[in-house]
Protein backbone atom coordinates (compact mmCIF):
# COMPACT_ATOMS: atom_id res chain seq x y z
CA UNK A 1 0.00 0.00 0.00
CA UNK A 2 1.10 3.19 -1.00
CA UNK A 3 0.83 6.76 0.96
CA UNK A 4 1.15 9.50 -1.84
CA UNK A 5 0.99 13.17 -1.63
CA UNK A 6 0.06 15.26 -4.53
CA UNK A 7 -0.62 19.21 -4.83
CA UNK A 8 -2.67 20.35 -7.88
CA UNK A 9 -1.65 23.94 -8.83
CA UNK A 10 -3.72 25.96 -11.86
CA UNK A 11 -2.18 28.60 -13.31
CA UNK A 12 -3.14 31.33 -15.23
CA UNK A 13 -6.60 31.62 -13.69
CA UNK A 14 -7.05 35.50 -13.58
CA UNK A 15 -7.04 35.04 -9.35
CA UNK A 16 -4.72 33.79 -6.53
CA UNK A 17 -7.34 32.03 -5.32
CA UNK A 18 -7.29 28.43 -6.17
CA UNK A 19 -10.18 26.77 -3.31
CA UNK A 20 -12.46 26.07 -5.95
CA UNK A 21 -10.17 24.24 -8.28
CA UNK A 22 -8.99 21.89 -5.20
CA UNK A 23 -12.76 21.12 -4.56
CA UNK A 24 -13.38 20.57 -8.11
CA UNK A 25 -10.25 18.28 -7.94
CA UNK A 26 -11.50 16.28 -4.94
CA UNK A 27 -15.09 15.28 -6.50
CA UNK A 28 -12.91 13.53 -8.52
CA UNK A 29 -11.98 11.11 -5.47
CA UNK A 30 -15.51 9.82 -5.03
CA UNK A 31 -14.97 7.71 -7.79
CA UNK A 32 -12.42 5.99 -5.53
CA UNK A 33 -13.95 4.56 -2.41
CA UNK A 34 -10.78 2.22 -2.32
CA UNK A 35 -8.63 5.08 -1.26
CA UNK A 36 -8.27 6.84 1.48
CA UNK A 37 -7.23 10.65 1.66
CA UNK A 38 -6.51 13.49 3.67
CA UNK A 39 -7.21 17.36 2.39
CA UNK A 40 -4.43 19.79 3.72
CA UNK A 41 -3.29 23.22 4.03
CA UNK A 42 -0.65 22.44 1.31
CA UNK A 43 -1.89 19.45 -0.80
CA UNK A 44 -4.29 15.91 -0.56
CA UNK A 45 -2.98 13.04 0.82
CA UNK A 46 -3.53 9.47 -0.96
CA UNK A 47 -3.53 6.17 0.64
CA UNK A 48 -4.22 2.95 -1.72
CA UNK A 49 -2.84 1.13 -4.26
CA UNK A 50 -0.14 2.89 -6.24
CA UNK A 51 -1.69 2.33 -9.68
CA UNK A 52 -5.13 3.69 -8.38
CA UNK A 53 -3.65 6.57 -6.76
CA UNK A 54 -2.20 7.59 -10.42
CA UNK A 55 -4.96 7.19 -12.21
CA UNK A 56 -7.08 9.73 -9.61
CA UNK A 57 -3.89 12.33 -9.56
CA UNK A 58 -4.60 11.63 -13.57
CA UNK A 59 -7.90 13.15 -13.53
CA UNK A 60 -7.63 15.39 -10.86
CA UNK A 61 -4.72 17.35 -12.75
CA UNK A 62 -7.27 17.53 -15.93
CA UNK A 63 -10.12 19.52 -13.41
CA UNK A 64 -8.17 22.51 -13.53
CA UNK A 65 -7.98 22.09 -17.37
CA UNK A 66 -11.62 21.73 -17.74
CA UNK A 67 -12.60 24.60 -15.97
CA UNK A 68 -11.05 27.19 -17.19
CA UNK A 69 -7.16 27.33 -16.33
CA UNK A 70 -4.15 27.45 -19.13
CA UNK A 71 -1.66 25.83 -17.13
CA UNK A 72 -1.49 23.07 -13.87
CA UNK A 73 1.41 22.48 -12.05
CA UNK A 74 1.17 18.93 -10.38
CA UNK A 75 3.79 17.74 -7.79
CA UNK A 76 3.50 14.49 -6.50
CA UNK A 77 5.44 12.56 -3.36
CA UNK A 78 5.67 8.66 -3.12
CA UNK A 79 6.05 6.65 0.13
CA UNK A 80 5.56 3.13 -1.38
CA UNK A 81 6.70 0.85 1.54
CA UNK A 82 6.44 -2.93 0.50
CA UNK A 83 7.94 -4.47 3.87
CA UNK A 84 5.00 -3.67 5.87
CA UNK A 85 1.60 -1.81 5.78
CA UNK A 86 1.76 1.44 6.50
CA UNK A 87 -0.93 4.06 6.32
CA UNK A 88 -1.24 7.55 7.23
CA UNK A 89 -2.48 7.05 10.05
CA UNK A 90 0.52 4.61 11.52
CA UNK A 91 2.91 7.01 9.82
CA UNK A 92 1.65 9.61 12.58
CA UNK A 93 1.17 7.73 15.53
CA UNK A 94 4.81 6.52 14.72
CA UNK A 95 5.99 10.36 15.09
CA UNK A 96 3.64 11.22 18.05
CA UNK A 97 4.46 8.67 20.07
CA UNK A 98 7.72 9.75 20.21
CA UNK A 99 6.91 13.35 21.64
Amino acid sequence: MAIVETSITPIGTGTPSVSKYVAKCHEVLKEYPDLEYQLTPMGTILEGDLSKIFEAIEKMHEVPFDNGASRVSTLIKVDDRRDKKGTMEGKMRSVLDKL
